[in-house]
């Protein structure tokens, strides 16, 4: 399994950006899918997910400004991220909770797409 993320790049301040993952391969059913990020010098933390409910979840300093959504048929998960400030500045993963068999999960990670927010 491959999760293959797009979209990153530089913006100014209040600027917008709209973020892609697709995941490829042994597929039996997506779990969970979403997004993390990592700062420079911070641990990384959840930006946005899907539970395996459908549920969302997000962190709270993007609310309002970032939204999730999928398309469940292309494997994909879109993160669109309006307003966007400086501290937004981070590599993005994309994450996936993934059955390739019935039996059992596994956790698969992007290579993730830097987005910069600056003037």
């Amino acid at each position: 399994v491959q999760l293959q993320a797009s979209g990153g790049g530089l913006v100014q301040p209040g600027g917008s950006l709209r973020l892609s993952c697709v995941a490829s391969g042994r597929i039996f059913r997506i779990n969970g899918m979403g997004w993390f990020r990592q700062a420079p010098g911070k641990q990384r933390e959840l930006v946005a997910a899907f539970t395996p409910a459908g549920s969302t979840n997000a962190a709270d300093s993007v609310k309002g400004r970032f939204t999730i959504s999928r398309n469940n048929a292309k494997n994909t998960v879109y993160l669109q991220m309006n307003s966007l400030k400086p501290e937004d500045t981070a590599v993005y993963y994309c994450y996936a909770r993934i059955f390739t068999t019935e039996y059992s999960p596994l956790d698969f990670w992007g290579e993730g797409t830097l987005v910069t927010v600056s003037s």
